[in-house]
């Protein structure tokens, strides 16, 4: 609120001085220029939460990024995935996504796969808490990608452990 009220000063004062000036923006209103932005995320996985390598459920649990270019194919070796809390995950290896394509990043082990567009995090421990978190996507360069906060009773109103973003 105080951050609006001190731009919506500022512009006036620039606008009454006869000058144009560039006001800032908060980081959280802008929306990124990336090919590549969160789809969605199963942040709550399906059955009673366990992080057990043989018998959990971190697989089910997973990020879905896309590439909403229209003519551009995105390799996402350097891409990394974040949560609020630091822990994060770094696409080591090449995957490339054409146009339109997608690739779910999921937790638990498993074997990465192009045909089957999925890529495991090799750690069985959950990446996204069932109550609230927020989602960060950096490019190679470390500029970031897409942002998403979400709390399950704001964000998941069906209550399926899903969210969808950008459609």
């Amino acid at each position: 609120m105080r951050i609006r009220s001190a731009l919506a000063v500022a512009a006036t004062t620039a606008v009454a001085a006869g000058t144009l000036a560039a006001v800032a923006v908060p980081a959280q209103a802008a929306e990124y220029s990336s090919a590549l932005k969160v789809k969605g995320v199963q942040y709550d996985a399906p059955g009673r939460d366990s992080n057990s390598c043989s018998s959990g459920n971190t697989k089910s649990e997973y990020l879905t990024i896309k590439n909403y270019s229209r003519s551009t194919t995105v390799n996402l070796k350097g891409y990394v995935v974040k949560d609020a809390a630091g822990n994060r995950f770094v696409f080591k290896t090449n995957h490339y996504l054409q146009p339109g394509d997608y690739v779910k990043l999921r937790g638990g082990r498993g074997t990465d796969s192009d045909a089957g567009n999925v890529v495991y995090r090799q750690n069985c421990n959950f990446l996204w808490n069932n109550d609230r978190d927020t989602i960060y996507l950096y490019k190679p360069s470390g500029s970031r990608a897409d942002v998403h906060a979400y709390t399950k009773s704001a964000n998941d109103r069906d209550g399926n452990g899903y969210i969808t973003y950008h459609g």
